[in-house]
């Protein structure tokens, strides 16, 4: 007999579904709110953060059709282009639009009303020889992360960039970068942050192996480990902390599903305020004060974004000719070996390297004979020698 199950049926079960959780989740943020937070609190609002959690990474897996819930949507699946990727993040008709248009020459429609983007815009952005592609992505609002405004799908194309850039509107209120924060937060995006150092590996059996390097000040213990991987169904494994760690960055490894970017806060329309509240801002962490209209200060924006991103560029030599240094190879790593270079271009180079030539700061020698764990710096020239 024919199948009675239709797109229609099946998007609206999803809804429901999403309903139900949203539920839950709003049952127990209430909870939490209510309860007093002190010591004898503490696992039991651990375990309301992990239930949340664990709901929260259904929700997003749902929006990135990974679920039942349906897809990302029109417009948000934009694919990567580039050496790189940035976002820009935040409330409607703050000037995203106009700064994409100044940053890449791509015009994205902008207008003194509301939500005027209403799908993914991608431009590319050239500096320092890399191909920066940035994506301007429609207006979030408050509730965004329970799916208010497309908001899950705004955030959910967030996550796939290395890079946010919140753009704010000088003129408005301060608590709309805390409202943007926490709609970011609810879906795993953590700013500015490092992943925490600690160990954490499933088992089959034999129950939670809990050690702790340093003393724990924060209220992570044996107990509560045990009891938020209860809430998660596990009842084996290891667990080792490297640092003093809170019970929500224990519960963020656990979930696996975070994601750690650097961020800038672009404060745009700063042509609208006096110097004094210019001094105001400038005492903000990661922030650049520009006016995207007039292409105020979008050199020391772009910088920025150089400098958050720790791209860095390796020039190639091939055999018996000059540098090219018009397309030179964009690295991301911190401390990114030959190796890494390597890979960068092709996964099947390491396979017939043999060793590589090097000019540059990274060398004592001009050119210098390295190996593939040879740690190279920005504007290094390398030359492979390939096995015979």
């Amino acid at each position: 007999c024919p199948s009675s199950y239709t797109p229609s049926v099946g998007r609206r079960r999803g809804e429901e579904s999403d309903m139900s959780q949203l539920a839950k989740i709003a049952e127990l943020e209430a909870e939490y709110a209510k309860t007093q937070k002190n010591k004898a609190t503490e696992t039991h609002l651990g375990l309301i953060k992990a239930k949340i959690a664990k709901l929260r990474r259904e929700l997003l897996e749902d929006s990135t059709g990974k679920g039942g819930g349906g897809g990302r949507g029109e417009g948000f699946d934009v694919r990567k282009a580039g050496d790189t990727r940035v976002g820009l993040v935040g409330f409607p008709s703050v000037g995203k639009s106009t700064l994409l248009t100044t940053l890449t020459g791509t015009f994205s429609e902008a207008a003194s009303y509301e939500f005027t983007t209403l799908t993914a815009i991608p431009g590319t952005m050239k500096y320092r020889g890399a191909k920066i592609q940035i994506l301007d992505l429609p207006g979030i609002i408050e509730g965004a992360k329970d799916g208010k405004g497309r908001g899950r799908q705004v955030i959910s194309a967030a996550r796939t960039c290395d890079m946010i850039l919140i753009v704010l509107d000088c003129m408005k209120p301060v608590t709309h970068k805390r409202i943007i924060e926490h709609e970011l937060a609810g879906f795993g995006i953590r700013l500015n942050g490092k992943p925490p150092e600690i160990v954490f590996r499933r088992k089959d059996k034999g129950g939670v192996n809990f050690q702790d390097v340093v003393p724990q000040t924060k209220g992570l213990s044996r107990d509560s480990c045990t009891r938020i991987l209860k809430e998660f169904r596990i009842s084996s494994a290891d667990i080792v902390l490297r640092g003093d760690y809170d019970i929500d960055e224990f519960i963020d490894v656990v979930n696996g599903d975070c994601k750690y970017m650097p961020a800038l806060y672009v404060m745009n329309k700063i042509d609208q305020l006096t110097i004094e509240e210019l001094d105001i801002i400038d005492q903000m962490p990661h922030h650049v004060p520009i006016s995207g209209f007039h292409k105020w200060n979008m050199d020391m924006l772009m910088e920025e974004i150089w400098n958050y991103l720790k791209m860095m560029r390796i020039y190639t030599k091939p055999k018996g000719q000059i540098p090219d240094y018009d397309e030179p190879v964009v690295l991301h790593a911190t401390r990114p070996s030959v190796e890494d270079f390597c890979n960068r271009l092709h996964r099947s180079i390491m396979k017939d390297f043999y060793y590589a030539w090097v000019w540059g700061s990274s060398v004592k020698h001009q050119p210098q004979k390295v190996g593939k764990t040879h740690i190279l710096h920005d504007e290094d020239v390398i030359q492979i020698v390939k096995k015979i």
